[in-house]
């Protein structure tokens, strides 16, 4: 569901950006002034790296010729807790468009805020933890993860609408749109829902505390077995499961298809016009050095291991600044 520039106005594109930064720095700001302890940067960087790789693989919706991946905020919620969730997967959506080409350079405010804010920063908290308050079992953690990864879906589906129509694409009428956005979605969700549920379910057999942990903002520490795990199943999915991803269009894609074929009678690629437009593709064709996912394996596992890097080095430095200022306080 990433959006591309042709979609957005630059007065929505700058709006959303602004936003995005918002979140970012005060997310920045409640990791630093919270419990956050150098256990939780090993979580934050593999993590980050499944969710990456995880996202590169776009399994078929039968009988629709479209198909979805995963977003994977709410499973990164469940292992960190909605905060460092959210910075970890802003990192993916940095990359991937930077380095990538994958959603507009414009847009990427809006993704950040449709893939990241609304699961990790509303979703998690008003759904997600709610849900668990009885207790943490497979059965409830199932339950809460469909719940919440389909419900910050629709969120997200519905706001790509909102924000295609504040842009004024004409293109794409409000109802129609909406109509083929939500339903296609909501499957995305369920399916997405349930791989979350069954990631999740596996730590907490294993490291049962880990989940307890993001819920009560403590820090709890992945073991070397989860570790290997989610390393392993990072190298399987981006080297080698995305070989065999769905060449189907994504959701998105395949809404914004099924609305021009209905509207304008045939499947319209919508084009993005003007210099600010322009100037964006520009920098996005001088950083984007596998542009389009060009050599698919050797992209999953460079770009789950930049992202390992960048989610991991944001963790270090934040708990570094915090040791610095307790340090100073206590001097």
């Amino acid at each position: 569901m990433h959006m591309t520039d042709a979609l957005l106005s630059p007065a929505v594109s700058l709006a959303m950006g602004a936003i995005s930064v918002t979140a970012i720095g005060v997310s920045v700001a409640k990791v630093k002034k919270d419990e956050f302890s150098e256990s939780k940067i090993p979580i934050m960087g593999v993590a980050g790296a499944l969710v990456f790789a995880g996202q590169m693989i776009n399994f078929t919706i039968p009988a629709t010729g479209s198909s979805g991946h995963i977003g994977g905020g709410i499973l990164l919620a469940g292992l960190l807790g909605g905060v460092p969730a959210f910075l970890s997967i802003a990192s993916v959506l940095i990359i991937q468009c930077l380095f990538f080409a994958d959603g507009g350079l414009l847009a990427l405010g809006c993704n950040i805020f449709n893939l990241g804010v609304i699961p990790c920063l509303f979703v998690y908290p008003l759904i997600f933890k709610p849900l668990l308050r009885s207790g943490i079992g497979c059965n409830r953690l199932s339950a809460a993860s469909v719940a919440a990864v389909t419900i910050g879906l629709e969120l997200g589906a519905f706001c790509v609408v909102l924000q295609t129509l504040l842009s004024g694409i004409t293109e794409l009428p409000f109802g129609t749109f909406t109509v083929f956005m939500l339903p296609i979605h909501l499957v995305i969700g369920l399916v997405e829902g349930s791989v979350t549920a069954a990631i999740l379910c596996f730590v907490h057999k294993t490291r049962p505390e880990i989940i307890g942990c993001s819920l009560s903002g403590e820090n709890g520490v992945l073991t070397k077995k989860v570790l290997v795990v989610f390393i392993a199943l990072t190298v399987v999915i981006g080297g080698v499961l995305s070989l065999f991803a769905s060449a189907n269009p994504d959701g998105l894609e395949w809404a914004i298809d099924r609305t021009t074929e209905n509207v304008l009678g045939a499947a319209t690629e919508l084009k993005a016009k003007g210099v600010i437009f322009d100037a964006a593709a520009g920098v996005q064709e001088s950083t984007a050095f596998l542009p389009g996912y060009v050599d698919t394996s050797v992209s999953g596992i460079v770009g789950a291991a930049i992202t390992c890097a960048l989610a991991g080095s944001a963790g270090l430095i934040i708990s570094k600044v915090k040791k610095n200022k307790k340090t100073e306080a206590n001097a």
